[in-house]
């Protein structure tokens, strides 16, 4: 399948549909799945399917994820990994920051370790600690940078604000920040990020609640012969030519599913009737 490709830092081009690997894990994204083998058969369809940018986390898991990747796909021919550092879990469910330095060295030197790569393609800031200054926290990443051990950096969970002072530091070549149909309290950091040729990655991407009753959404999806997650995943890609989707699954056929919102091309007025959608 053929999508629109996005150049990340303007040297690292990736497939917009790219495939989240947060739920590849055990339930409240601890532990291992109940069936290690089919989650590497999910990373190697997925990748069949055309993915090159896959996006997961040392805190997913934790560490889980990483290593399911790394058994699943590894010599990683054509595909690009993104993980991420500064959220440490003690439970399921449960997630804490650490932005310090030393805890961010350390996990860039991990996450290298289960992926088995000598350097990540994509190291991003999982979340600002507030007991630690950000210039610190990146200020680490550029060191590992340096060092040769990351490729590219990016943030997430940032406000505008934050996403300019980081830009200070490091050359921030993503954000990826809670954005879809449905919930679209960062719209002035997508068009930021649009403006300066930065990816956005958007999580929880399709604001799944919302999607099952919802009749206009139901009405376009049924004139497009689409499902209500493949027109929210399409509505994704129109709104800017930064949005790089990573809808996440542990089920081959919602797999199979989100990626055909690739084949959806939704019209202007398409587009501007599911706008209207957003919260």
């Amino acid at each position: 399948m053929k999508h629109d490709t996005f150049n990340i830092g303007g040297d690292m081009p990736v497939r917009r549909l790219g495939f989240g690997a947060m739920r590849i894990t055990g339930d409240g994204i601890w532990g291992w799945p109940p069936k290690r083998s089919d989650a590497r058969d999910l990373l190697r369809r997925a990748v069949e399917l055309g993915v090159n940018l896959l996006d997961t986390a040392d805190a997913y898991g934790p560490e889980v994820s990483e290593y399911l990747i790394c058994e699943a796909l590894k010599p990683y021919k054509n595909i690009h990994i993104a993980t991420k550092g500064g959220l440490v879990r003690a439970g399921p469910n449960d997630w804490r920051t650490d932005g310090r330095p030393e805890h961010l060295e350390l996990a860039v030197h991990n996450s290298l370790r289960r992926l088995e790569v000598e350097r990540i393609d994509l190291y991003q800031l999982h979340a600002i600690d507030d007991d630690v200054p950000l210039e610190d926290s990146l200020g680490a990443l550029k060191t590992m940078q340096a060092a040769g051990k990351i490729r590219h950096i990016g943030v997430s969970n940032v406000n505008l604000d934050e996403l300019k002072r980081a830009r200070k530091v490091v050359d921030v070549v993503t954000v990826q920040n809670k954005y879809n149909l449905f919930q679209r309290d960062h719209e002035a950091v997508v068009d930021y990020c649009t403006e300066n040729a930065i990816g956005f990655i958007p999580w929880a991407p399709l604001g799944i609640d919302a999607l099952a009753n919802n009749p206009t959404l139901l009405d376009v999806a049924q004139r497009h012969d689409a499902t209500p997650t493949q027109l929210a995943l399409a509505w994704l890609l129109k709104r800017s030519p930064v949005m790089l989707p990573i809808p996440g699954t542990s089920s081959a056929a919602h797999l199979e599913q989100n990626m055909g919102a690739g084949k959806v091309a939704l019209s202007a007025e398409d587009f501007e009737v599911l706008d209207g959608l957003g919260g």
